[in-house]
Formats: C-alpha cells, sequence, structure tokens
C-alpha cells in the first residue's frame, strides 16, 4: 500500500536508528511489526490476568521442572 503520512522528523529520525532497515520504507516495517507484536502480547497478559492458568491436580511447575530435568 502506498501512503502519503506527515511524521515529524525527529520520529523519523529515531525509527530509523532503531529498526536499522536499508531505507525508511523497511524501517517503518520494521517499527510497525514491533508495534502489533507488542499490542498483542498486551492483549494476551490482560486475557490470561483475567482467567489465569492452572495448572492439573497433581502438576505443580516443580514437577514439570523436575521431568524437563530428567531427575
Amino acid at each position: 500500500m502506498k501512503v502519503t503520512a506527515l511524521i515529524p522528523d525527529d520520529i523519523v529520525s529515531e525509527v530509523r536508528k532503531y529498526a536499522g532497515g536499508r531505507n525508511l520504507t523497511e524501517c517503518l516495517i520494521v517499527a510497525l511489526k514491533e508495534w502489533l507484536s507488542l499490542k498483542k502480547i498486551k492483549q494476551l497478559n490482560l486475557i490470561v490476568k483475567s482467567s489465569p492458568l492452572q495448572f492439573q491436580e497433581g502438576v505443580s511447575a516443580t514437577t514439570i521442572r523436575e521431568m524437563n530435568r530428567g531427575t
């Protein structure tokens, strides 16, 4: 998609600095993908907070850790 946007120069400079793309388009794609990923993680955190994960009876973090370590 081709877009015309008015973005302040200081924001563009920072995006270029942190995104490390070859050009502005690549930098903006990297920045938008990372922003979307963060939003999805925040949404998932809200879901887990409202309905926390629960272990089945007899299973705990300690027992799983021991199984993974082979002890």
